[in-house]
């Protein structure tokens, strides 16, 4: 008998951030006391500006189907913040809007990639990049940015990777799970490598880009490198830093023959991302963004305050990150140490779920982003809620042996 399961999903592994979430929510539905810090969402609440668009935009009747891949409002407004924010220009004909980010990276690998075709993935990376690219028939290549090296793609190794077969180069930044920004000169030098090779187009993730601290100066790579814009898909959306997370709109800007791809792949799939979403978008993007600099503050106080923390727990290293709201600590120091209860901690997915068990603590492991022996911490909720986790960490480490 033939299997259901399809053979491009047999290749495939389910969301590892998905599953710590479900489990600290089952864990809590059973009544104990759980802290989860796997979900890689803000805890602050959509602007209510934001809100007033959308119900503005049900009680007008905006609830029809609307362009399959955005609307001419919403898409004036992308551009306008490409050339306010980054300094690039695109035409409305060259910007894509899905339903959230992850429909965007999908439409493009989906409109591109053919059986062999290779993709570079810096690792450690956000958990869908490999599986997505082998759900559209690639071969994901997954290089590590080392932890000396602030977890970020050298220009050598990317250099070494590259092969002919080479389609993409993904790059995230700030990155889940890191946190890790890329800076100019760092990005300049990995333009050097991509110009020697023209067939590699690169796909910039920059979700996180308006979480960035002490004062990091932001940029993308089509920004930095123009003479690579005519192969360099600009990936944005407004889950991130308008709290959005739950209304699904991403968006990106990009040469306008990939862009029609990607049109092409959404009109047979998910069709026109949500049109109260949209309008909600056109004024997230148009409205006031001084809340922004609030909300970031905010966020890097408690970046601070984690890694504090984190790096007072026995056999724990924390780096401090440049921008996102993760941290991905080392737990290297406590491989080999047995819990209270006999078990011994060899892996960082044993670490993970000794911790949830033993302190009710969720973190995701290192593993599942391509680097052991790390973890990552979702520092998006608050002060009090971080405190105590840390120190449920301190003393689980503490009692090791």
């Amino acid at each position: 008998m033939s299997s259901l399961q399809s053979s491009a999903l047999a290749r495939v592994k389910p969301s590892a951030t998905l599953a710590v979430t479900a489990k600290a929510r089952e864990l809590k539905r059973a009544g104990r006391d759980v802290i989860g810090l796997g979900a890689g969402e803000p805890d602050f609440d959509t602007p209510d500006n934001i809100k007033q668009a959308a119900i503005a935009a049900i009680q007008r009747g905006d609830t029809k189907y609307t362009d399959v891949d955005g609307t001419p409002e919403l898409k004036a407004a992308i551009v306008a913040k490409f050339v306010r924010e980054n300094g690039l220009t695109y035409e409305t004909s060259q910007i894509h809007v899905a339903p959230g980010g992850k429909a965007v990276l999908y439409n493009a690998l989906v409109a591109t990639l053919s059986p062999g075709d290779e993709v570079i993935v810096p690792a450690p990376y956000w958990v869908s990049y490999p599986d997505m690219v082998l759900l559209a028939g690639g071969e994901p290549v997954e290089v590590v940015g080392q932890a000396a090296d602030g977890f970020k793609l050298k220009p050598e190794v990317l250099e070494a990777a590259i092969t002919p077969r080479t389609k993409w180069l993904i790059l995230n930044s700030p990155s889940n799970p890191t946190g890790a920004a890329y800076t100019r000169a760092e990005l300049e030098s990995l333009a050097e490598v991509l110009r020697r090779h023209p067939q590699v187009w690169v796909m910039t993730d920059d979700m996180y880009e308006h979480l960035v601290y002490g004062g990091f100066d932001y940029t993308t790579i089509a920004q930095v490198a123009p003479d690579l814009y005519e192969r360099t898909l600009t990936v944005n959306g407004v889950s991130k830093a308008y709290a959005m997370t739950g209304w699904r709109i991403g968006y990106a800007g990009g040469p306008k023959p990939l862009i029609d791809l990607m049109r092409k792949v959404a009109g047979q799939t998910t069709s026109n991302p949500s049109s109260i979403s949209q309008a909600a978008a056109v004024e997230a993007l148009n409205g006031p963004q001084d809340f922004m600099a609030v909300r970031r503050a905010a966020f890097e106080k408690r970046r601070d305050l984690v890694v504090s923390m984190l790096n007072a727990a026995e056999g724990i290293t924390c780096a401090t990150p440049e921008g996102a709201f993760y941290v991905y600590p080392s737990a290297e120091g406590v491989m080999g140490k047995t819990t209270e209860t006999g078990v011994v901690i060899d892996s960082d997915e044993v670490f993970a779920r000794e911790l949830l068990e033993a302190e009710g603590v969720a973190v995701v492991h290192g593993a599942a982003f391509g680097l052991s022996p790390f973890f990552r911490i979702s520092y998006a909720t608050s002060e009090d809620v971080l405190e105590e986790a840390c120190r449920r960490i301190q003393r689980f480490c503490a009692g090791l042996t």
